[in-house]
């Protein structure tokens, strides 16, 4: 029993950490950290800081896709962050913002 459980936790993380990779190379591959990097503000905000501030909030997510589809300025600054699509498809922006969210 003790090795199941062990098992099952091992796999547990290692999901984990595949996520946090995927959602890294995700923003790498679509020249997200050109702007953005995890934990400084470089054009964009981090996302540590997004993820701070969206915490506990429940349309985050939806608010976050829409703002990465379409673009937008004001809430970090005058610097304005251009539409991402069509070039990137909604399932990898919802991937993205899910990665972006999860940052601590």
């Amino acid at each position: 029993m003790k090795r199941i459980v062990t098992a099952a936790v091992l796999g547990l993380l290692a999901s984990g950490a595949v996520f946090a990779d995927a959602g890294a190379d995700l923003a790498k591959a679509k020249n997200c950290l050109t702007c953005h990097s995890v934990d400084k503000k470089i054009v964009g905000p981090a996302y540590k800081d997004v993820a701070a501030k969206y915490k506990g909030d429940a349309s985050a997510e939806a608010k976050l896709i829409e703002k990465v589809k379409k673009g937008g300025s004001g809430v970090w600054g005058p610097v304005p962050m251009p539409p991402n699509s069509p070039q990137v498809s909604d399932a990898d922006i919802k991937q993205l913002v899910e990665w972006v969210l999860s940052q601590k």
